[in-house]
């Protein structure tokens, strides 16, 4: 048997759908008993949606005030107590509460970690990308290690159905928190758009909008669309868009339904981001832009000409 502990994702109201996608992943393991663990203060309905998971045998939340902010120094003593000699693998999304995550909770446990899963071949045998994802690699953890912590590739997974009802347990740990790291504030961009990661639909701008001021044309057509909006490295460095938005090798990977690339070239680091996007459709002036190589469809032409009648012909719709 193997038995595995998936920590959950959320903002204190939902459940973040990268969980789901692990459960994915950890169901594609020979022999998986699946448990969440779900951190936070008052998170009584978040452990309800993860006890619907399909696939979840149980649901351990652990409810404290310490949880309030999800800090990765806190949370990771916890977790690493009750994978201590309980479980076999240890998953985590790979999005920025994974990686800052996860990391800890190895060294805690002196287990070997893997990034970004994005197969499973055996219990202890998986594929990942590298090199920006030109590469795959087959990684294999020895046998004589007791405990692997990972990190899921969630674009790689689709998100499990709400059909489950696992047993919900309040556990304590008991293990000591750190003092030196605290919370201070949140600096965040609110926006009623859809997650920018788990989202069907993306509208994303690059540098060629030329202006902060033009960016709103993207979050025009994605509220059209009822899109999420990202943005290109070239267009964040410039200040058109602030870096939550940033799809590609140093942002976010995502993998949607439909990706609208507006005038961004198509850059490997970029196409990295959205490789497994079902439908891309690129804009772009420059017919020999790298875009249209990946592209399902693309449209040729200037983009403050093409976006307003998009936008308009949507709308009619």
């Amino acid at each position: 048997m193997n038995n595995i502990l998936i920590v959950a994702e959320h903002d204190g109201r939902s459940l973040n759908a990268a969980t789901a996608k692990c459960v994915n992943c950890a169901s594609q393991i020979p022999d998986a008993r699946i448990q969440v663990l779900v951190l936070g203060h008052e998170v009584a309905g978040i452990a309800q949606q993860a006890a619907t998971l399909a696939g979840v045998h149980s649901v351990l939340v652990a409810d404290r005030s310490d949880n309030q902010h999800q800090l990765a120094a806190v949370l990771a003593p916890q977790v690493a107590h009750w994978a201590r000699g309980q479980v076999t693998h240890v998953l985590g999304p790979s999005t920025t509460f994974g990686k800052d995550l996860m990391p800890r909770v190895a060294a805690l446990l002196d287990a070997p970690q893997l990034s970004d899963i994005m197969a499973v071949e055996s219990a202890r045998r998986f594929l990942r990308p590298i090199y920006a994802g030109n590469a795959i690699v087959t990684v294999e953890v020895a046998a004589d290690e007791p405990l692997l912590v990972a990190t899921v590739r969630t674009a790689s997974f689709a998100a499990v159905a709400h059909s489950g009802s696992a047993d919900i347990t309040a556990v304590t740990c008991p293990a000591e928190l750190p003092s030196h790291t605290r919370f201070v504030s949140v600096s965040a961009v609110s926006s009623d758009r859809p997650d920018l990661q788990t989202a069907p639909r993306v509208v994303s701008g690059g540098r060629a909008l030329g202006s902060s001021d033009n960016f709103k044309l993207i979050d025009d057509l994605a509220a059209v669309l009822g899109a999420a909006v990202g943005a290109s490295r070239a267009a964040v460095d410039a200040g058109y868009a602030p870096n939550e938005l940033q799809v590609g090798q140093t942002g976010k990977i995502i993998a949607p339904e439909l990706y609208i690339a507006v005038g961004i070239s198509g850059a490997i680091q970029h196409m990295t981001g959205i490789k497994d996007a079902r439908t891309i459709v690129a804009i772009n002036k420059d017919a020999d832009a790298p875009i249209f190589e990946s592209a399902d469809l693309g449209l040729v032409g200037d983009l403050f000409v093409i976006l307003p009648q998009l936008r308009e012909l949507l709308a009619r719709r």
